[in-house]
């Protein structure tokens, strides 16, 4: 065993002496020192070797393991000062000039949206939730007045797992667990990515991001939503922004209401992103429903409470004028690199 873990060694040394450039020196770190490397498998072969000899043979694949890493570190540094010797003798090499420009990365537009929306909610005393992206049907369904025969199920195709749990649908989860988390009366948003099964196209993703709002307090009123909702579009989008309520249904709030904003890719006039209606369903809202109030731990008769689903993939689209959703989570750095600020 000694034997082969010098013949080892000699070989490994000899091969890093070699390396001619970082490339060939990386191949071999990954040979000898990798996950699936020689002397990783020296040490995973441990449990083989009888216990009395374990102690001398793990000290010498140590010593082994130190002088690779140590000749690895070594044959680099050399490599790069052989690197830069033969730069500085290039005739044609002007150390004057100024080095290449730096490329400062950016934020993802969902991310810069994110945060001024966290900003904006935290002034109004909101606290800032999290909850998991796999839920249970309970929490994502029942809680929130949709049992498994209700029509209401067929509005949104969903991502089932074989556990029984599911990809959430919807933020509107974090409604049912802030109740069952905070004392009333509290307000909340749980900013967060959601899942659906549904076509692709211009203004719909299989993932895409929302913001859930809920206050629980007593004698709130529609007004009181309206304003807060007003509130935020405005600190969004910096300047006043056309919108119209109208009636909506909605399983776990009553009343409910769409708030729609007028197209700010085509201003109204109508494009593939509005459907040619020159209007973008944004923010689905309303009342608390009281059977959603008894699911959170609440009684309806003492505390009301109203919520939101803010629709952030489209709120993005709709400030920085963004002509399809897919852009948002393409990875695409062209697309992202727009963004850069300074």
């Amino acid at each position: 065993m000694f034997d082969q873990l010098d013949a080892l060694k000699l070989e490994a040394l000899g091969a890093i002496e070699g390396a001619t450039d970082e490339g060939a020196l990386r191949e071999l770190e990954v040979h000898y020192l990798g996950r699936k490397g020689a002397i990783t498998a020296v040490l995973k072969g441990m449990g083989s070797v009888p216990k009395e000899d374990r102690p001398k043979i793990g000290q010498h694949v140590n010593v082994l393991r130190n002088a690779v890493e140590g000749a690895i570190s070594s044959r680099r540094v050399a490599l790069e000062t052989a690197r830069i010797q033969a730069l500085c003798a290039d005739p044609t090499f002007d150390a004057t000039l100024p080095s290449p420009p730096t490329h400062v990365g950016a934020l993802h537009p969902v991310n810069s949206v994110t945060a001024h929306i966290e900003d904006v909610f935290r002034a109004m005393g909101f606290y800032l939730l999290d909850y998991p992206e796999v839920e249970t049907e309970w929490h994502n369904f029942e809680a929130l007045n949709v049992p498994a025969d209700h029509p209401a199920r067929d509005m949104q195709d969903t991502f089932w797992l074989k556990s029984g749990h599911l990809l959430r649908t919807q933020t509107s989860p974090g409604q049912i667990r802030a109740m069952k988390t905070f004392e009333a009366p509290f307000r909340a948003i749980v900013p967060g990515k959601v899942f659906r099964y549904e076509r692709i196209d211009a203004s719909h993703e299989h993932t895409f991001h929302q913001v859930e709002g809920i206050m629980i307090e007593r004698d709130l009123s529609v007004a009181n939503l309206i304003y807060s909702m007003k509130t935020l579009l405005t600190a969004i989008f910096e300047r006043e922004v056309t919108i119209r309520l109208r009636p909506g249904y909605f399983p776990f709030v009553e009343p409910g209401f769409e708030l729609d904003i007028q197209c700010q890719v085509c201003v109204g006039d109508g494009c593939s992103v509005c459907k040619r209606s020159g209007w973008v369903e944004l923010l689905p809202c309303g009342m608390v429903h009281p059977k959603v109030l008894e699911h959170g731990g609440l009684d309806p008769d003492e505390w009301s409470g109203w919520a939101f689903g803010l629709g952030l993939s489209r709120l993005v689209m709709m400030k920085y004028r963004v002509e399809d959703i897919r852009h948002l989570m393409s990875g695409d750095l062209r697309f992202v690199s727009q963004f850069r600020q300074g």
